[in-house]
């Protein structure tokens, strides 16, 4: 029963995006926007009703389960963000060194209403800032991971949620091919690296989510990464500075490894509801 209801809800979060002539279109956007919030705002009525088929009674409200609490939510919100901007040290180092602007215009601008007027008045800043983090995190995290992990466990969950979500993202290779983006070879190849990368992401928010049992620490993490996009690599060898640049890859990769654990150590967020689902040990060592 959780795998079908896992199954459906990335089905019915991007089958609506099916039918879009252009993505990028504001009109086309806006009308994706209506329907993912629907669907998305749907989705918890899915683990209602998951958990009185199943008769599973975790003891906690459906809000605080889903990662809507208030316990620990200040490290929650800054410490998920702080490790992802250690893994891209070297793309933002890259970026701080390719861009015009000093630090001090970079914080004038950041600290500017009418840029931020300006972003929000931007369909797709929204859709790739604030409403594709959002709700792609609620569905394919806050929600799938209740349902996965009596099932599977907790470890299991976090390599088992991502496929759901890789898959979901195929919707863009049937509009490349109907608006016949490049060669079908290049579309497929294209299309794979995408779920590779989409699946370890979501890999790694599901670690995030279970580990602090907020949503806002995964939300923030994707905004971040699609904000960033993948790393240039090909463009940090080829760069001026390709020394610095490279050392800092390794140096961000290195410090990610190394406070992954500490930076998302369950006593910072209190008690991990989500972590009270599982009922086998194999998981144990996710929550503590």
């Amino acid at each position: 029963e959780s795998l079908v209801s896992c199954l459906f809800s990335p089905c019915s979060h991007s089958g609506h995006l099916f039918v879009s002539i252009c993505r990028d279109h504001p009109a086309v956007i806006k009308r994706r926007f209506t329907s993912v919030l629907i669907v998305s705002s749907l989705s918890p009525l899915f683990v209602w009703l998951w958990k009185e088929l199943t008769g599973i009674k975790p003891g906690i409200s459906l809000l605080v389960l889903l990662g809507f609490r208030l316990e620990g939510i200040v490290p929650a919100t800054l410490l998920p963000l702080l490790l992802t901007m250690v893994l891209f040290l070297g793309p933002l180092i890259q970026l701080s060194m390719d861009c015009p602007w000093d630090w001090v215009d970079g914080l004038k601008v950041m600290f500017d209403p009418r840029f931020w007027a300006l972003c929000l008045s931007d369909m797709r800043w929204l859709r790739n800032q604030v409403i594709a983090p959002l709700t792609e995190e609620l569905v394919f995290r806050a929600c799938m991971l209740p349902m996965l992990i009596p099932c599977t466990g907790l470890g299991p969950a976090i390599f088992t949620c991502p496929l759901f979500f890789g898959v979901a993202h195929f919707h863009h290779v049937i509009e490349q091919l109907r608006f016949r983006q490049g060669s079908v070879a290049s579309i497929f190849l294209s299309a794979a690296f995408q779920f590779s990368y989409t699946a370890v992401f979501g890999a790694y928010t599901a670690f995030i989510f279970i580990r602090t049992g907020h949503l806002i620490g995964p939300v923030l993490c994707h905004s971040f990464c699609n904000y960033i996009g993948f790393p240039a690599i090909c463009a940090a060898l080829e760069h001026p500075q390709r020394l610095t640049v490279v050392i800092s890859y390794v140096l961000g990769m290195v410090l990610f490894l190394l406070l992954l654990h500490p930076m998302t150590d369950p006593a910072f967020f209190g008690d991990i509801p989500i972590c009270s689902l599982s009922a086998t040990s194999s998981g144990f060592s996710v929550c503590s």
